[in-house]
Parts: C-alpha cells; structure tokens; sequence
C-alpha cells in the first residue's frame, strides 16, 4: 500500500516528505503501533538515528521483548549474528 501526500500539505505544514515520514513514524511509534525498528526504517533513518530524534522530542523508548527478538532476527537475517 503506498499512501501519496499532496504537495499542498507539504507546502501548508513547511514540511519535507522525509520530515512528513518521520513525524509519522514518531506518532506511530508512541501509540505501540511501531516497534523502535519499524518506525525508524519508516522514517526512513538509521534506528539509532530515530532514537536520537525520539530523545530530542524527550519521547521514552518502550524497548521490549518483541523488540529485542526482531533485532536479532535482523541480525540473523544480515549474518551478523
């Protein structure tokens, strides 16, 4: 599914498709919609990257089990672990 922003609401918000995508990313990340990992491959950044944007905001990370099992799945999937 791709979700298209008109240049309208760009142009109205003063805002770039990358900051458009990571403030969605930082909403969905505070509802538990995203994982730390989803929501900063959304944005479009490295997730140590969205950590740093969700410390600016002073948003805490609810880092937990399923977290921590989709990273090493990553990690397992890069052959780094």
């Amino acid at each position: 599914m791709s979700v298209i922003v008109p240049d309208e609401i760009l142009t109205v918000t003063r805002m770039t498709e990358a900051e458009m995508r990571q403030e969605i990313a930082v909403m969905l990340f505070q509802r538990e919609k995203l994982t730390l990992a989803q929501a900063g491959r959304f944005a479009g950044i490295h997730r140590v990257a969205f950590q740093h944007l969700l410390a600016s905001r002073r948003i805490s990370m609810h880092y937990g089990i399923e977290d921590f099992e989709q990273d090493i799945q990553n990690l397992r999937e890069m052959g780094r672990l």
